[in-house]
């Protein structure tokens, strides 16, 4: 099969950390798929990704000389149209953001373009730049994937007579699904339930949302719209506007809203995020590429959460908080609103989870769905354990 490959642009990366410390842009879950299977249903191509060192044994790069295309650029139709009127001798321009260009024999990499021609898309693209885009973008994506998986397709029926539809046209159920005494509301956007997939006794859904496969939603859930839970994972309590990339569970009471979750995450019973301040004004979060918070323009933002990060029982979470990778977050009161990566502890403060300890943990996680923890995605981890110390403080003063 054709290959094309999905580039980290360095000017967008570093601003959707936590999440891209494990995985290139174009990995990331935003509607339905992930923004590479998008592009992989647009072009019927497989594809490779250029993202960091580290990640690359993980994340393979092509061998061949062919299309690359920014891994923030989210496609749609017109998309298509601009990268197939795309000649080998011109690179695709939105301002001074590159979207899309052929790598030759004459070109090494992307820095070694300028005898190309420079053309600019007539259109203005959806390009992922922040983490609350995650979010922002998500009810938009789900109905364009929606289309675009279910197009000329028969969804699955639901034999069970206590579930209600509504707008059932806009329901979508792939085989092996099991659904029993839910209510499932598509009138103000589709509702997608993936392959295998469950939801039980007393759910309420409203859409846009998608539920991945092999996924959960537990009983007497209340989801509301412009939601994504990626595959086997278990959901439950109250959900709005979230994303929840996979492997990852939020099974019980608690509100979640305006957020997004990496994968092997857990909340604990009764965690709750706030997404709205008391006094109404828009919410700052953690930048990484700036060392400090940045303004999101938005009034309602609530939890960004890294991979193989996990909560306690109770835990409440501040408006706009930031979470890295691997942390272990517990106890009273409400956690810094921003928790680095590898922390241990809660409001009263933070020591290091140190490696050896994180890895029996995330081994743990893992090999409950069957998964092993192998040498590359624990080399992964390490470079990140090791590159994020700078934003443990306490480990400077200790």
């Amino acid at each position: 099969m054709e290959e094309f490959v999905l580039f980290d642009d360095p000017g967008i990366r570093g601003s959707l950390l936590p999440f891209t410390f494990t995985r290139p842009v174009a990995d990331i879950r935003i509607g339905i798929l992930k923004i590479s299977e998008k592009w992989e249903f647009l072009l019927q191509r497989k594809a490779k990704f250029h993202t960091q060192d580290y990640l690359q044994e993980k994340f393979p790069p092509s061998q061949i000389e062919t299309l690359w295309i920014n891994g923030a650029w989210i496609p749609d139709s017109k998309s298509l149209d601009a990268i197939k009127s795309l000649g080998q001798g011109q690179s695709l321009y939105f301002g001074k953001t590159l979207l899309a260009s052929y790598i030759g024999e004459t070109e090494k990499n992307l820095s070694d373009l300028s005898s190309k021609e420079s053309v600019q898309i007539d259109f203005e693209p959806t390009l992922l730049q922040k983490t609350w885009n995650i979010f922002q973008f998500n009810g938009a994506e789900i109905r364009k994937d929606f289309k675009f998986l279910t197009s000329g397709r028969k969804s699955a029926p639901v034999a069970d007579p206590h579930t209600i539809f509504y707008n059932e046209n806009e329901v979508f159920i792939e085989e092996g699904v099991t659904v029993k005494a839910a209510v499932l509301n598509a009138e103000n956007g589709p509702i997608y339930l993936g392959k295998g997939s469950e939801v039980q006794e007393g759910a309420i859904i409203r859409g846009p949302f998608s539920l991945g496969e092999s996924s959960v939603v537990n009983m007497g859930a209340k989801i509301r719209g412009d939601t994504t839970v990626g595959p086997h994972s278990k959901v439950g309590g109250e959900v709005g506007n979230s994303v929840i990339f996979g492997f990852s569970n939020k099974g019980h009471e608690g509100y979640l809203g305006n957020s997004v979750l990496g994968e092997w995450c857990n909340l604990g019973a009764d965690t709750n995020t706030s997404n709205l301040k008391n006094n109404y004004a828009h919410v700052k979060v953690w930048e990484y590429t700036k060392g400090g918070f940045a303004n999101t323009g938005l009034q309602f933002c609530g939890l960004m959460m890294g991979d193989h990060s996990k909560c306690g029982i109770n835990t409440m979470f501040n408006t706009g908080t930031v979470v890295g990778v691997g942390a272990n977050i517990f106890g009273s009161g409400f956690p810094r609103n921003f928790v680095p990566s590898f922390s241990w502890g809660g409001s009263q403060g933070f020591s290091t989870f140190r490696f050896p300890k994180f890895r029996e943990t995330a081994e743990a996680v893992m090999k409950r769905r069957s998964i092993e923890l192998d040498e590359v995605e624990e080399s992964i981890l390490n470079h990140i354990y090791e590159n994020t110390k700078s934003y443990r403080i306490w480990e400077k003063s200790s």
